[in-house]
């Protein structure tokens, strides 16, 4: 007897009217090797299982375009820098303000070996679950840091930009404005916890989209990451330009003033974090309502296969 494995999704009650498209009715026309005349109009079992994967592993992954997004502001750190204190110590010599981009690789490179090493043995033994929690969980992890990232970008910004306003000022940075008295190694911080985000939920969704897109489409799996990317570019993109817009006539003034100390960066960043927080409830409704591949999966008789479908259909 011939015994077929079927991953049945049986929460995924959305798409369940698609289990149709492989019941064979008097109009379907078979060729002799079992396939269908017109594949169009009748699909094989396993298709059908594989247009369901995607139609779960879309909503997650659109979730985390908004996460992309938080990860874009990064770029902003080096303006943070131009007019901050940026000078090692009592020397003259002044740290490159691009070059702070680098804490955020460091604590990628550094946290991954941590993570791996020490830290999944340790959940695994208290929660019996590979890689001690599940990569949703971990995605998670990450879009609440890349929130906090932002409220530690805004509460830094509006120190250095207070300090600058307040406090005699270490020159003029070219094309910008007066430099605050505010240590450019304050930006550490937030330059760390965009480095921990991305570690938890940019190379969770890697792992994620590996395992859990079908076996005929792993070798594109890595592709909707940087998808996820370049939509999110052309959502900061947009984001950026309506702020501009809307706040070059408010009294505030531009929030996104070419000097840091005449605008209003730190707001920016709020607004960015209300954006987390939304799209972090939005995630956590995908997860709930996701089934992990490989869950419910069964072993059919392949004479009971069509009835089983019937029963679902």
């Amino acid at each position: 007897m011939i015994v077929a494995a079927v991953t049945l999704f049986m929460l995924n009650t959305m798409v369940k009217f698609l289990d149709k498209a492989a019941i064979i009715t008097a109009e379907d026309q078979i060729n002799s090797n079992g396939s269908a005349v017109n594949p169009w109009k009748l699909c094989s079992l396993q298709q059908v299982e594989e247009v369901k994967c995607l139609a779960r592993v879309i909503p997650v992954w659109t979730s985390l375009i908004i996460f992309f997004v938080i990860m874009s502001q990064n770029s902003n750190a080096v303006f943070q820098a131009l007019q901050s204190d940026r000078r090692l110590g009592n020397s003259n010599f002044k740290v490159p303000a691009a070059s702070y981009a680098i804490f955020t690789m460091l604590t990628v490179s550094l946290w991954i070996p941590i993570y791996d090493k020490v830290l999944v043995p340790s959940l695994q033994k208290l929660t019996g679950k590979e890689g001690g929690i599940t990569l949703l969980q971990r995605m998670g992890i990450g879009i609440v840091l890349s929130v906090l990232t932002m409220l530690v970008s805004g509460l830094v910004e509006e120190k250095r930009r207070n300090l600058a306003l307040t406090r005699p000022t270490l020159g003029v940075a070219p094309e910008s404005g007066a430099i605050s008295s505010k240590s450019g190694l304050c930006l550490i911080s937030q330059l760390v916890l965009t480095g921990l985000s991305e570690a938890f939920c940019a190379i969770g969704q890697v792992e994620f989209s590996y395992k859990e897109f079908p076996e005929k489409m792993r070798s594109i799996a890595g592709s909707i990451f940087f998808c996820g990317q370049a939509f999110s570019s052309y959502l900061s993109a947009f984001l950026i330009s309506i702020v501009n817009r809307i706040t070059a006539r408010a009294p505030t003034g531009d929030w996104l003033s070419q000097d840091l100390n005449r605008g209003k960066l730190d707001y920016f960043y709020y607004m960015i974090a209300a954006l987390g927080v939304f799209n972090f409830g939005f995630f956590l409704v995908c997860a709930e309502r996701y089934r992990y591949k490989g869950d419910g999966e069964i072993k059919l008789p392949t004479d009971q296969l069509a009835l089983e479908i019937n029963k679902a259909v």
